[in-house]
């Protein structure tokens, strides 16, 4: 039950945040353009498991997207909610598709069970 609810929440989270950019009137070339680019942190595990974990983490955590969403709405910077809004949509189906937060034992343990092809229904 537990890992249908975060895949329920990452749901929720890709649609309202997708949402959210159609309201800032920003092109959706840019949600195209941007929407895989905190993927490009898959290029940290050429330095290891730990680092790669890491950087991994960093960009697929909802802490730096809550920071710049906050921040654009203190500073009423469109631009940093637009941003916001597709960084948050690319976590919430990351998580809807069962791709968590990952551990430093290797990149297929995650925070939401096993992923690969020796997983256990993550």
């Amino acid at each position: 039950m537990p890992r249908l609810l975060l895949r329920l929440e990452g749901l929720t989270l890709f649609v309202l945040a997708t949402a959210a950019f159609a309201h800032t009137g920003f092109s959706w070339w840019l949600y195209a353009i941007l929407f895989l680019a905190p993927d490009l942190s898959f290029a940290a595990y050429a330095a290891g498991p730990r680092p790669g974990a890491v950087i991994y983490n960093a960009l697929h955590s909802t802490l730096g997207l809550a920071v710049l969403a906050g921040g654009g709405l203190m500073l009423n910077a469109p631009l940093c909610l637009g941003l916001a809004a597709v960084w948050a949509a690319h976590v919430g189906l990351d998580r809807m598709l069962g791709y968590g937060l990952k551990h430093a034992s290797g990149f297929n343990d995650t925070h939401l069970g096993r992923i690969g092809h020796k997983s256990a229904g993550a």
